[in-house]
C-alpha cells in the first residue's frame, strides 16, 4: 500500500491541489459475533490494516473518487446522484425486485456523504477523494467500515464540522444499512472510530458505552484468511438477521420488556423456544449465550487468563458453527489445524461468517512457527494458500500530518 506521502503526491498529481489525509483501521472481532444488532456485547480490536484517504474540496458539486486498489475513478454530481442511488437501493425498488442491483466500491464513500448530508454536514460543493487500503477484501475484517469511517473523518475534517465519535459510527452504520443495503450492526464502525493500541474494546451496543480491555503482552493476534470470499450486502447475513428478529418477536409476545435479544435469557428459550422454527431457536441460542461469553472474556483478559479466554473462543466457535451455521469447510479445517498447534490459546471464525478469516490467540514466542504450520497444513488439506497476518491492536481513526 502507498505510504501517506505517496498518497498525498498521487492526490496532488490527480487534482492539482493538496489533500488532507485521514486513516481508519479495519478490525478483528475477538469474541461476540452477531450480537451487535441485538443490542448485545462485542469485543473487537482495531488492527494495523487500514484505509487511507486524501481529500480536497471542490466547487462544482461533484464527488470525484479515485480508488487505487480498483484502479478506477468515478465522477458523480452529488445532486441528484445520492438521492437516485439511495432510492435505487430501497427494498421495493425495481432494481431490488428484479435482482439487477449490484454494489460498487463507490457506494461506501457515497453512502457516507449521503448520511452526513442527512445529518446537516455541508457537502454541497463536493469533494475529490483518493482512496487506498490494505484491509483484505471479503475477509471479515471490515474493509467496508474502514472506508466508511475514513471517508467520514475526511469530510468532517475538510468541512471543519465537529461530531462526537459515537455519532460518526452511527452515521457510518446508517450509510451501510440504508444506502449500501447491508443490515450490519454498530461494531465495525464503532471500533474503527474508537480503537485503542494494545487493547480490545468491549462495546455495549445498546448504550454505546465501551470498556478497554488490555491484551496481555505475551500474546499475539494471528489472522488466517481462508481465501473464501464473502459479502455482507445481502444473502446469508441478512437471512440470519431476519431469523433472529423472528425469534425475538416470539419471545417479546410473552415478555414485552424484551426490546432486543440482549434482554432474553436461556430460560426464556426453555419456556418458549418450542414456538420457534428449529433454525430460529438455534440462532437465538447462539446470540444469548454469546453475550455471556463476551462478558466472561473481558474478565479473562483483565486477569491475564489466556487459558480461560481460549476456552471461551472454543465455545464461541462451536456455537457459531452449530447453532448459527455460519462456518464453512475451509474455516473448519483452519480451526482444527490451529487447535493442534503449540502456543495457540484459542481460535475461532471472526466476522459475519460464511468464509473470511479465523482469529487466533498465539503465545508471543510462537507466531512464526504457527504461521508456517498453518499455511502448510491448509495447503495440504485444501490446495489453497492462506494469507496469514500477525497483527497488534491499533488506534482508531485519525488525521495524518506529513
Amino acid at each position: 500500500m502507498q505510504t501517506p506521502a505517496e498518497l498525498a503526491a498521487l492526490h496532488f498529481a490527480s487534482y492539482n491541489v493538496p489533500g488532507q489525509l485521514y486513516s481508519a483501521p479495519g478490525r478483528v472481532n475477538l469474541i461476540g459475533e452477531h450480537t451487535d444488532y441485538c443490542d448485545g456485547f462485542v469485543m473487537p480490536a482495531a488492527i494495523d490494516f487500514s484505509t487511507l484517504i486524501a481529500i480536497s474540496p471542490r466547487t462544482d458539486g461533484h464527488l470525484v473518487a479515485n480508488s487505487v486498489n480498483f484502479n478506477q475513478r468515478v465522477d458523480y454530481p452529488l445532486d441528484p446522484y445520492l438521492e437516485h442511488r439511495f432510492a435505487e437501493r430501497q427494498p421495493n425498488s425495481p432494481a431490488r425486485r428484479d435482482g439487477t442491483l449490484t454494489t460498487h466500491w463507490s457506494d461506501y464513500p457515497a453512502g457516507v456523504l449521503w448520511a452526513l448530508r442527512e445529518a446537516g454536514v455541508p457537502i454541497e460543493n463536493g469533494f475529490s477523494l483518493t482512496i487506498v487500503g490494505d484491509v483484505p477484501l471479503g475477509a471479515g475484517l471490515s474493509s467496508s467500515a474502514s472506508v466508511e469511517v475514513a471517508t467520514a473523518f475526511a469530510v468532517l475534517g475538510a468541512t471543519s464540522y465537529d461530531m462526537p465519535l459515537n455519532k460518526i459510527a452511527i452515521l457510518c452504520r446508517r450509510a451501510e444499512n440504508a444506502f449500501v443495503g447491508a443490515n450490519v450492526g454498530i461494531m465495525d464502525q464503532f471500533v474503527s472510530c474508537c480503537g485503542a493500541q494494545d487493547h480490545a474494546v468491549m462495546i455495549d451496543c445498546r448504550s454505546l458505552e465501551y470498556t478497554l480491555a488490555p491484551i496481555p503482552p505475551d500474546v499475539r493476534i494471528v489472522i488466517c484468511n481462508s481465501m473464501v470470499k464473502h459479502s455482507v450486502a445481502g444473502g446469508e447475513y441478512n437471512t440470519r438477521r431476519a431469523e433472529i428478529e423472528e425469534g425475538t418477536a416470539i419471545l417479546r409476545a410473552h415478555r414485552p420488556e424484551i426490546k432486543a435479544l440482549r434482554d432474553a435469557t436461556v430460560q426464556d428459550l426453555a419456556l418458549w423456544g418450542h414456538e420457534m422454527k428449529p433454525n430460529v431457536l438455534r440462532r437465538c441460542r447462539h446470540v444469548i449465550t454469546e453475550d455471556d461469553r463476551v462478558l466472561a472474556a473481558v474478565e479473562a483478559f483483565r486477569a491475564s487468563d489466556l487459558t480461560r479466554f481460549g476456552e471461551l473462543m472454543h465455545q464461541a466457535q462451536a456455537s457459531f458453527r452449530d447453532d448459527f451455521e455460519a462456518s464453512c469447510p475451509e474455516i473448519d479445517i483452519l480451526i482444527d489445524l490451529a487447535n493442534k498447534q503449540p502456543g495457540c490459546f484459542g481460535a475461532r471464525l471472526t466476522g459475519g461468517g460464511f468464509g473470511g478469516c479465523t482469529v487466533n490467540l498465539v503465545a508471543a514466542t510462537h507466531p512464526a512457527a504457527f504461521t508456517q504450520a498453518m499455511r502448510a497444513g491448509y495447503l495440504a488439506a485444501t490446495g489453497i494458500t492462506a494469507d496469514i497476518y500477525t497483527s497488534r491492536a491499533s488506534a482508531g481513526a485519525h488525521a495524518i500530518t506529513l
